[in-house]
């Protein structure tokens, strides 16, 4: 199983991390969309890096129009040598139309069409194809020479896609060449809703399960020592409360019969009870959700549950040492 790390938002530091990590075998590095631009990091990655995966994790979709994400995307994608990996997010329609002043609406149906926009512009771009995309939410019917990018010899970025809910799976399944599973997720909620949500996918656009790349961020309580150990714990269980107060990750709290878990964590969220929502979840919630131990005893929990599930992973909210993060790499290959 491939092992991603995340990079840092500080560009002066982020090209020395990701060559380090590239020498620490990493086989990506995923960069997030919170308070800074996911891309440029990523960019900077490029310039000392030669083998590793360069990933947003996630950029947001529906905060850009398709061709200004084609565009940003080629340019690092080619900077990368082929090596950029698109990870796209919807987030929620207070952020798109509130903090980025975009349209909201059919969020899976929007995104199925914004993949497909960008495939039909990069397709203009690499293949000569003429630019006739004419959809319900995105249109783009003008591309001359003198925008089109020349250094087109590494084609198009692969396109994953972030999802939860069944129907935005699904799209995943059927537009996108790989899924980034949510850390807020359990074994049985992937074997009982993800997977058969992806086959639907598949089955739409006559692909199979060996054509696509699924990508799990594992929750994670580690430490060197007791102490560290206590804290990392009481950290998870807070972080697994603040998603479990969210209405729209229910099914993943009914997958493991915790569902009315959600109402009492939603009704502490708006009370501002971060620390207290915490002592809610209980040590069975927790081991659903998170694995532990050292550096071997994770990738064994990790191999163990969702081996045959899970094509890449990394050490979600979890904090790591150069030694330890090489031995959790090695045991995780081995």
């Amino acid at each position: 199983m491939k092992v991603d790390a995340g990079i840092t938002w500080e560009l002066d530091k982020a090209g020395n991390e990701a060559r380090e990590f590239e020498e620490m075998g990493y086989a990506g590095l995923k960069s997030a969309e919170t308070s800074h631009d996911p891309f440029l990091p990523l960019l900077m990655a490029s310039q000392t890096t030669s083998s590793i995966d360069l990933i947003t994790g996630i950029s947001v979709a529906f905060g850009r129009t398709p061709m200004a994400l084609a565009y940003m995307a080629h340019d690092i994608n080619a900077a990368a040598k082929g090596r950029l990996i698109v990870g796209l997010g919807s987030q929620i329609r207070p952020h798109i139309t509130k903090r980025y002043s975009m349209p909201w609406s059919a969020p899976a149906a929007r995104m199925r069409e914004f993949v497909l926009a960008l495939r039909a512009i990069w397709a203009c771009w690499y293949e000569g194809k003429p630019l006739e995309f004419l959809g319900k939410f995105y249109t783009h019917t003008l591309m001359t020479p003198f925008f089109t990018p020349t250094n087109t010899e590494h084609g198009a970025p692969r396109i994953y896609l972030a999802a939860v809910g069944p129907r935005m799976t699904e799209v995943a399944g059927e537009v996108a060449d790989g899924l980034l599973v949510h850390g807020f997720t359990t074994e049985a909620y992937l074997r009982e809703t993800t997977l058969p949500a992806l086959e639907r996918g598949f089955a739409k656009s006559g692909r199979s399960r060996e054509d696509f790349e699924i990508v799990y961020p594992v929750f994670s309580v580690t430490g060197r020592d007791d102490k560290e150990m206590k804290a990392a714990d009481e950290k998870m269980r807070q972080q697994v409360a603040f998603y479990g107060s969210t209405p729209a990750y229910k099914p993943v709290l009914d997958s493991i019969d915790a569902g009315d878990l959600q109402p009492e964590l939603n009704a502490m969220s708006k009370q501002g009870r971060w620390e207290a929502m915490g002592e809610l979840i209980s040590d069975d919630v927790l081991t659903k959700f998170a694995v532990s131990g050292g550096p071997e005893e994770l990738a064994r929990q990790i191999r163990s549950r969702y081996g045959d599930l899970v094509d890449r992973t990394g050490m979600s909210y979890a904090t790591m040492g150069r030694d330890d993060r090489i031995a959790f790499i090695e045991a995780m290959s081995g």
